[in-house]
């Protein structure tokens, strides 16, 4: 870092009260409210988020509705979003809160951090934002940043947390002081092609200006190319009952969710996926098969008119619409129209 430690503390927040997005979980330091921005915004984009968001807060809008809701109106309220773990961590640390905190939201940093779902920097958010604790942020964004305000490439995670720290206990609101780093990694020091001409920092910064190695370096770095795994989806379909859907195992892809009865099968050069369904690590073949006989009912499942209750991954409502099977809303099943 160049130049006096302390200007970036008196610049970045100066620069964020003139240049930050006008976003919903920025009106509130609700710590509910935060905690679940906090949560949808890990490994998902804002303009993804922001619809989610705000139809999360119309139907849970606060703890105590989170907590009393069954885990599938938690689940079909979280559909979209994906990780749906996610969901479920939010759903456990609400009822933990309820019987553990008397419904009140914990106000210390290790309170906060022992919660199902919260890590290190997700507390930092939500203790820094919600109760003004000096705990920093350290996610991807912000650890771009660091990086290149120090010119380091490598840096070890207890490095990087010892400076953070250091620069938010030098900051006046700790909770301001944490959006604005997340900001300025979101929207000016970004992965690619940095702004450094619109940073308010620019001059502190030992990269500003330079090319970025570490950042050329990482996207030569062979991606690991994801599993393929080829199910054939299984559509029973009756005019008056409408579509079977059955409860995903609580193990595995699509843990609890529900969907059409999946089996595996072989890949052959003959047959042709109906949709094909990236996930972080795995690409599913989805092969729709009508069926004429009636399903087996060993396992938990029900006919469906309507997804409205029913949470379904998002490569089902795909397939499903890619069939006809499903309208433009993803609610309401067609029985009688599927078409290839």
């Amino acid at each position: 870092m160049t130049g006096s430690s302390s200007a970036p503390c008196e610049a970045l927040p100066v620069w964020y009260g003139k240049r930050a997005r006008d976003l919903p979980w920025r009106r509130t330091r609700d710590p509910y409210a935060v905690w679940v921005s906090e949560i949808m915004l890990q490994q998902t984009q804002v303009s993804t988020v922001i619809p989610h968001y705000i139809r999360w807060l119309e139907t849970f809008p606060d703890l105590h509705a989170l907590s009393r809701a069954p885990e599938d109106a938690v689940l079909k309220a979280w559909q979209g979003l994906g990780y749906y773990r996610r969901a479920r961590w939010l759903h456990m640390a609400a009822r933990r809160i309820m019987e553990q905190h008397h419904g009140m939201f914990p106000t210390s940093l290790d309170e906060i951090q022992a919660l199902p779902g919260i890590g290190r920097s997700t507390a930092g958010a939500i203790a820094s934002i919600c109760f003004e604790i000096p705990a920093p942020v350290l996610d991807g964004n912000v650890r771009r940043v660091l990086h290149r305000w120090t010119g380091k490439d490598a840096m070890a995670d207890r490095e990087l947390w010892r400076l953070a720290q250091a620069y938010i206990d030098n900051s006046d609101d700790p909770g301001t002081w944490n959006q604005a780093m997340m900001e300025l990694g979101a929207t000016v020091c970004t992965p690619k092609a940095p702004k450094c001409d619109a940073c308010p920092v620019h001059g502190h910064c030992a990269s500003a200006g330079r090319r970025d190695l570490s950042e050329k370096e990482r996207g030569r770095r062979k991606r690991t190319r994801p599993i393929d795994l080829h199910w054939r989806v299984h559509l029973h379909l009756d005019p008056n009952r409408g579509l079977w859907l059955v409860k995903r195992p609580d193990q595995g892809i699509w843990s609890g969710l529900w969907s059409p009865p999946i089996t595996e099968m072989e890949p052959t050069a003959r047959a042709q996926p109906d949709h094909v369904h990236l996930l972080t690590h795995r690409r599913l073949h989805l092969y729709a098969s009508l069926e004429a006989d009636p399903p087996e009912q060993q396992v938990e499942g029900a006919w469906v008119h309507t997804t409205v209750r029913h949470a379904l991954p998002t490569g089902i409502v795909q397939l499903l619409r890619r069939r006809r099977l499903l309208d433009a809303d993803g609610q309401r099943i067609h029985a009688t129209g599927a078409s290839s």
